[in-house]
């Protein structure tokens, strides 16, 4: 094991650490015991936050800041990466629903225009293959934002454009594209999306997602309605129904226009992560992998960045140890028998969850969790 290679590949600490500075702790903590170790960090994530950090840090790329729209048409400097002629965004940078004070929420206003300046600045760079993180939208404009900004036009009966948001997206009639960036034609979109709903429905954007994007009851309906009409307009112009793939219904229907728009290819966060950063050629020859969230429950093996790890890693027959903010008691079955080598929770005693959140603290918690787990092993 003194020889061996050792992985870090942990999500954020939401709230508290980044992906890279979980590694850090942790890379800490291994060489605490076994200074001479090969420590390597892998910054991953499931395609929310956190996707830009990992994908540039994986992949040694730059980190690009741009003026854009926010959803309610304001100034936002937002930020993504690029990485040779790969550009990762996530929608949120530009589209997010912390962009909008609590009480502006406002679905039937609120577009994702900000999210297509971000593709138009990347194709201006030469951007040609997109990795786009869906998550925490603001909006419910079925992506027609983010189209107009790369020259779609969306047209009423009069043939005048519509307006910008979730409530203007009922009066299209028509739509033009004689106008997109000509680039668009050789770009390609892979789309991190982890949910399945359609776009509308019981199940679909408008009724999972409105009400916490500020839709009241009435509003809900009529936004759902709207993207109805839209998705007939849109089955009509590109010859084929979207609406009820899995995952149209993601980021407010943002799902939808990558792919009924731009031929993007939805595909779970955690697996677009892992692709990106070659992360089967990194962990090749470990002796083991530690990977982690802020928390560890039932949910962390439906799609959530562990259990991404530890497939990878089961492939190639390396343990993998799981450390977490907290451990549900009982999920811990559930983990084992998922495959995880061992788990932990890295705070070691009652501890007010502000405290454990602070990021020194959290920080000190993970490098002393994981030098006990390396004593732990040197004593097989």
């Amino acid at each position: 094991m003194q020889q061996g290679i050792f992985v870090i590949a942990a999500d954020s600490f939401k709230g508290s650490l980044s992906s890279l500075d979980v590694g850090k702790a942790a890379e800490r903590g291994i060489k605490a015991v076994l200074p001479s170790a090969d420590v390597r960090i892998v910054p991953v994530a499931d395609g929310g936050e956190g996707t830009v950090e990992a994908v540039v840090t994986g992949t040694k790329g730059q980190i690009i800041t741009c003026e854009v729209r926010d959803p309610l048409g304001n100034s936002v400097k937002a930020t993504y990466g690029i990485s040779g002629n790969t550009a990762v965004i996530e929608m949120a940078a530009a589209s997010g629903l912390p962009l909008v004070p609590s009480e502006k929420r406002n679905p039937w206003l609120t577009d994702t225009y900000g999210t297509g300046q971000l593709i138009s600045d990347a194709l201006k760079r030469g951007c040609r293959h997109f990795l786009i993180g869906l998550g925490g939208s603001a909006t419910n404009d079925a992506g027609t934002g983010m189209l107009r900004a790369l020259g779609f036009r969306f047209l009423d009966f009069d043939g005048c454009q519509v307006g910008n948001g979730g409530g203007e997206v009922g009066r299209i009639v028509s739509i033009d594209n004689s106008e997109i960036i000509p680039e668009l034609a050789e770009a390609t979109f892979t789309v991190a999306c982890d949910v399945t709903n359609p776009l509308t429905g019981p199940d679909g954007a408008s009724f999972i997602y409105g009400p916490q994007k500020g839709a009241n009851p009435e509003m809900v309906v009529a936004l759902d309605k709207g993207l109805a009409h839209f998705a007939e307009v849109t089955k009509e112009f590109c010859g084929k129904d979207f609406s009820t793939f899995p995952g149209a219904g993601a980021a407010g229907g943002l799902g939808f226009a990558f792919l009924a728009f731009l031929r993007g290819n939805l595909k779970a966060g955690i697996e677009m992560i892992l692709d990106a950063v070659d992360f089967d050629e990194k962990i090749k020859y470990a002796s083991l992998v530690i990977t982690g969230e802020g928390r560890l429950d039932q949910q962390t093996c439906m799609g959530k960045t562990p259990h991404g790890v530890l497939q990878h890693a089961a492939a190639q027959r390396i343990p993998v140890i799981a450390i977490g903010g907290s451990v549900v008691p009982d999920a811990v079955p559930d983990l084992l028998k998922a495959g995880f080598t061992a788990v932990f929770p890295i705070v070691a005693g009652p501890v007010s969850l502000s405290e454990a959140m602070q990021p020194n603290i959290a920080f000190g918690n993970i490098e002393r969790t994981v030098t006990q787990i390396i004593r732990t092993i040197l004593l097989r």
